[in-house]
């Protein structure tokens, strides 16, 4: 009884493929008329039916520009990072290897050249072939495969993952829309467009989208370098990517290569002697990863970080989040930043150095702007963005606010206290009412109750320095960082070396609105939530809120401008692959200090690095180009800092805690080896300041500063001893 089972079933099994046989045959029939002789409609009612059917369905398809990564790269053009939901990049037909269209064609549709977007001979071969013997031979035109990828790509580029259809799922419905717009789009462009769009926009592996980004993964080349063994494994690859990989399945791909060689030697496209030795060559293999973000970047991980934010946050690239997330990932933009190449690289050799293998997470940062355009030139901390052994990892970025002056996050630390680099703003208000620069005042005060009479135009002065009235909430009496200070000194004297008591005493003859302005003016505020730093709480004059080193920077950026202030950023331009420029960061500056007065500054704190409390860093720094510095230090020394400029670049220079809460003291604590009984800003931030300052200070030109006026310097009697 077996052999007439298997008899009968083989039986069945002929007869259901002679029936399909007939119905793919007519199928072509109805194609076939369709596409050659529309008239034969007349020749019977179904064959007229079905070629109206068809004629009415769609025919129009919208070929968008596929997503295309962006590029983020230098002022000097290295690049920093790509971004892309599809690893993409755009190039023409001309820009491809010969190579690569034959082998493309012979494979994949070796009639391309002769059909007009379907190919009834192909289809009735297919299908005659998997109907009869039970196959799976394809039939799908290049230009059908091109019409399923611009249909998927805009599912894709619209967030509609979920609608994409692949060749395995279609239905018969489907499959007759995609000829249909397969001949539709064969009337609209040439065959070398359809080519060139298929083999920008075909999937090769998840990190390479298109044929230039196949050809950098694979074999870290270009498309128009393509060899004829690179190309014909590419070309090999589209019709099954994960099957035919050749980093995961190489015998495969192998495999499907020669076979590819084949079609090419069959068609005439390549000499046997060129056959022969591209077989005979291995896989060969040079694979670039993809890097895609941010935490990918090449260099300057989160200066890249802090310009995404700055994309993403700003409603000129989108109305919405999403829009603008698509424009970034998708659009193929190229970013142009303001960052200087040559002075990253040295900033992040320094902030790596500073700290050694850190073990305990200190972290140390710097941050480099422009006078004069507010360019940031370099961003850099020593930690990374994720996860590694034996490193500090975070991906908060020390050098930037938390939030921008809109609230939108901008995925920085929130600013450290400042410490001493504050006392220069209140001295500049010293200078802008009219006092000298040189008077003395009297620095042996160290008590300054809750009833002092400070002076305040415009609110009331805050806090109390007095330990008799701890229990009323004063802080304990002022103290300075040494003994032997507590004494009548010129203001100057008493800003270059840093006395706490030299501030105070100056704060007693001022407007504490006027200091309020000048820090305003400068562009000083809390990098927590970008409030105003409120001046009238006697701590912000020793700076008791924390100021991120990007806008600490910027502020004395001010004073090395000749008093004009300029808003710090990062982006100089913005262009789609179109060539059209989208919104950028243009320089937007005004005068914040007068100049007389911000040459006052200069003068005293140049004379930090010669004889004040910058003596120690590196007396070098100051033989290169005309510098100035102020140091700064917190109460418990855990946030230290110089910040210093030339006339042609100021930057901040920051160590110390910068885990969540920044609450542990800089006391008793070994760094690289050396132990600190307490951490100052010249030990740690100031050497990471003067290495890279003297190796960098020399690419943007520095003038002596302008000395101040000569009446600033007039000579005042000295104060009697407070009691």
């Amino acid at each position: 009884m077996a052999p007439k089972k298997r008899w009968g079933s083989r039986l069945a099994a002929a007869l259901g493929r002679l029936v399909g046989f007939f119905a793919v045959s007519a199928i072509c029939g109805v194609l076939a008329a369709s596409l050659v002789v529309p008239s034969v409609a007349a020749a019977g009612v179904t064959v007229s039916n079905s070629i109206t059917f068809f004629n009415n369905l769609p025919g129009e398809l919208t070929v968008d520009t596929p997503s295309q990564s962006t590029t983020m790269v230098t002022a000097d053009g290295q690049p920093i990072a790509t971004f892309y939901m599809e690893n993409r990049v755009r190039v023409s037909l001309d820009q491809m290897s010969p190579y690569m269209k034959d082998a493309i064609i012979a494979i994949e549709d070796s009639r391309f050249y002769d059909h007009a977007g379907i190919d009834p001979q192909g289809i009735l071969r297919a299908l005659t072939y998997n109907v009869t013997q039970g196959g799976r031979q394809g039939a799908s035109t290049l230009t059908q495969q091109y019409v399923t990828n611009v249909i998927n790509e805009s599912y894709l580029s619209a967030d509609q993952g979920e609608e994409v259809i692949l060749s395995g799922q279609k239905s018969v419905g489907d499959k007759l829309r995609e000829m249909k717009l397969a001949i539709e789009l064969e009337k609209k462009y040439t065959k070398d467009q359809i080519l060139e769009g298929y083999l920008n926009i075909v999937f090769f592996n998840r990190d390479a989208y298109g044929i230039e980004a196949a050809a950098r993964h694979f074999f870290s080349s270009s498309a128009k370098d393509l060899t004829l063994p690179q190309a014909a494994l590419l070309a090999g690859l589209v019709n099954s990517p994960s099957f035919y990989d050749p980093a995961a399945n190489p015998e495969n791909s192998l495999q499907r290569r020669n076979q590819v060689l084949g079609s090419m030697l069959e068609l005439g496209k390549i000499t046997r002697a060129e056959h022969d030795a591209a077989v005979a060559t291995g896989v060969d293999l040079k694979i670039t990863p993809g890097r895609q973000g941010c935490a990918a970047a090449v260099m300057a991980t989160y200066f890249c970080d802090y310009v995404s934010h700055l994309i993403l946050n700003n409603p000129a690239y989108g109305v919405e989040l999403k829009d603008r997330e698509r424009l970034l990932y998708r659009g193929g933009l190229t970013i142009v930043t303001t960052l200087d190449s040559r002075l990253q690289a040295v900033a992040q050799a320094q902030v790596d150095a500073t700290a050694g293998a850190n073990p305990d997470k200190w972290g140390a940062a710097l941050v480099t702007v422009q006078p004069g355009s507010g360019r940031i030139l370099a961003m850099a901390q020593n930690t990374v963005f994720l996860p590694a052994e034996g490193k500090f990892d975070t991906q908060l970025n020390f050098n930037v606010d938390s939030r921008d002056a809109n609230g939108n996050d901008l995925n920085g630390a929130g600013g450290f206290q400042p410490g001493s680099t504050m006392k220069p703003f209140t001295f500049a208000e010293w200078l802008n009412e009219g006092k000298p620069l040189n008077a003395v005042i009297d620095a042996s005060r160290r008590t300054y109750p809750l009833d002092f009479p400070w002076r305040s135009s415009c609110g009331k002065v805050l806090g109390a320095y007095n330990t008799a009235q701890r229990n009323e909430g004063a802080a304990d009496d002022l103290r300075n960082n040494d003994e032997g200070y507590y004494r009548p000194m010129p203001i100057n004297y008493g800003l270059y070396n840093s006395i706490n008591t030299a501030t105070f005493a100056s704060a007693t003859q001022l407007d504490f609105c006027g200091i309020q302005k000048m820090v305003d003016a400068v562009g000083i505020h809390s990098g927590l939530d970008g409030a105003q730093v409120n001046m009238h709480q006697l701590g912000n004059l020793l700076g008791a809120i924390g100021v991120a080193p990007l806008h600490l920077a910027n502020a004395f950026a001010t004073f090395a401008n000749d008093g004009r202030y300029c808003s710090p950023i990062a982006i100089a331009d913005v262009s789609d692959p179109a060539g059209r420029h989208l919104p950028s960061e243009a320089s937007q500056c005004r005068n914040a200090v007068k100049p007389e007065v911000a040459r006052g500054v200069n003068a005293v704190l140049q004379d930090v690095l010669k004889m004040g409390s910058g003596v120690y860093i590196n007396p070098k720094v100051q033989s290169r180009v005309p510098v100035a510095a102020k140091t700064g230090t917190s109460n418990n020394n855990g946030a230290t800092w110089v910040a210093g400029y030339t006339s042609g670049l100021a930057t901040a220079s920051f160590f110390g805690d910068t885990l969540e809460g920044q609450k542990r003291a800089g006391q008793n604590i070994t760094i690289n080896g050396t132990f600190y009984k307490a951490i100052d800003g010249y030990m740690l931030a100031g050497p990471q300041w003067a290495n890279y300052m003297m190796q960098v200070a020399g690419l943007y030109p520095a003038a002596a500063f302008p000395p101040p006026p000569p009446s600033m310097s007039t000579p005042q009697p000295t104060p009697a001893p407070s009691r």
